[in-house]
């Protein structure tokens, strides 16, 4: 096999040096309802911090393994801990903005963010800042309408990625399958070390049939593409992804 032919089999993972520091956080902090509020800002900021750290024991991981072509147990753990708890924080950051993202069109499409507004700036006796931010960026949305539209585009935008952080950390944390109940889960927690960057695969799986892998470095790549990204999933990619997902011959989830 020729050089050229090589390279174009080469997953498109760049080196840690490559990887600007805040691309991360700045991704996310894009996403309207994230960028304005301080403490989701925080999260992924720690998010960034981890990844970066995270990325260079992956690489060293390899380089482990490439100099005793066998598998470097304690350094392997090691990664595969720090993976799994950036998942987990991941999923839990997209989750919260998700949700409020959802409740804000809510509001909106049913004529609910007045209410809603009563509701936050009730006067408690006391200063609840939690409170008061989401009570301003209710307000900003009643004073520019076209706020909307711009969250709707971001929860489509995230829609096949928060599906993906969903499913492994389903899998690894819940030790079951996305969107079924009670089901149990092929391998939970099982990685290999990616031979080309040094994350850990995981197994994204129906309970039935393997859909591929996914590794910490995959989410946190699709993480940072969110920044150039334009065009938000159409109806018929989601229906097509979630087919894909379930698998041929099951039940919808």
């Amino acid at each position: 096999m020729g050089e050229h032919e090589q390279d174009r089999d080469r997953p498109s993972y760049r080196r840690p040096e490559e990887i600007g520091p805040f691309e991360l956080s700045n991704a996310l902090r894009q996403l309207q309802l994230l960028g304005d509020d301080p403490n989701l800002r925080m999260q992924a900021f720690n998010l960034a911090i981890i990844d970066e750290f995270a990325t260079r024991l992956e690489y060293d991981l390899l380089k482990r393994l490439h100099e005793q072509e066998a598998t470097p147990v304690p350094e392997a753990t090691f990664v595969s801990a720090q993976s799994q708890m950036w998942i987990f924080a991941t999923y839990e950051l997209m989750r919260t903005w998700r949700q409020r993202a959802k409740d804000m069109i809510k509001w909106s499409e049913n004529g609910g963010l007045e209410a809603k507004l009563r509701v936050l700036e009730k006067n408690l006796g006391y200063q609840h800042f939690g409170r008061q931010l989401r009570a301003q960026q209710i307000k900003q949305v009643l004073a520019e309408p076209s706020i909307i539209d711009k969250i709707k585009r971001d929860h489509r935008l995230t829609h096949i990625l928060f599906a993906r952080i969903e499913a492994i950390r389903v899998t690894i944390a819940k030790h079951e399958v996305r969107g079924r109940k009670n089901s149990i889960a092929l391998m939970p927690g099982y990685g290999r070390i990616n031979h080309w960057c040094g994350s850990l695969d995981f197994e994204l799986e129906n309970g039935a049939y393997s859909m591929g892998y996914i590794s910490r470095r995959d989410i946190a790549d699709e993480i940072r593409a969110l920044a150039t990204a334009s065009t938000p999933p159409t109806d018929e990619m989601i229906q097509e992804f979630e087919a894909f997902m379930r698998g041929p011959g099951t039940e919808p989830l």
